[in-house]
């Protein structure tokens, strides 16, 4: 895949997206697997890429999520505002930083942490790993491992 800068990162997420997920069991639900569609657009000047998230088990809604992500000042760091339908509502954004490879945020609350970890893997194609820690960072869960197909752009 093409190396991302900038904005450009941002730029890869957008469209629709379809992917299939492994959830781990977790104390917010049941392992198995599911479905996930994304929905991603920019919006405030190309300032923000808005994304709607929706998964599906066994063909009935599990969870929906609606993320907002920015570039910030310095090249490759950027913040991810993620709400979603399990009463989440972040106080502060995620950091998150371009590796070169990876886009990787770090999400702290009085729940414990999470790190989403975007992986673009080629061209219309990304993984993403969410982790979770409730020891401050010590140790770490696997929480869901997805993989997901653009399946068209936004006009």
């Amino acid at each position: 895949m093409t190396s991302l800068h900038g904005n450009d990162v941002l730029a890869a997420l957008a469209g629709e997206w379809r992917g299939e997920e492994s959830m781990a069991t977790t104390r917010w639900g049941q392992g198995g697997s599911a479905s996930g569609y994304a929905h991603a657009r920019f919006e405030l000047g190309g300032k923000a890429l808005l994304q709607d998230y929706r998964q599906e088990r066994e063909g009935k809604p599990s969870l929906q999520a609606h993320a907002v992500f920015t570039a910030g000042q310095e090249p490759g760091e950027f913040a991810l505002y993620w709400f979603d339908s399990y009463g989440f509502a972040p106080g502060q954004p995620a950091t998150g930083h371009w590796d070169g490879k990876r886009l990787v945020f770090l999400r702290s609350s009085t729940r414990g942490q999470t790190r989403h970890i975007y992986e673009f893997v080629a061209d219309g194609v990304y993984r993403l790993g969410l982790e979770s820690s409730f020891d401050g960072g010590v140790n770490w869960e696997q929480v869901m491992q997805g993989e997901y197909r653009r399946l068209g752009d936004l006009p």
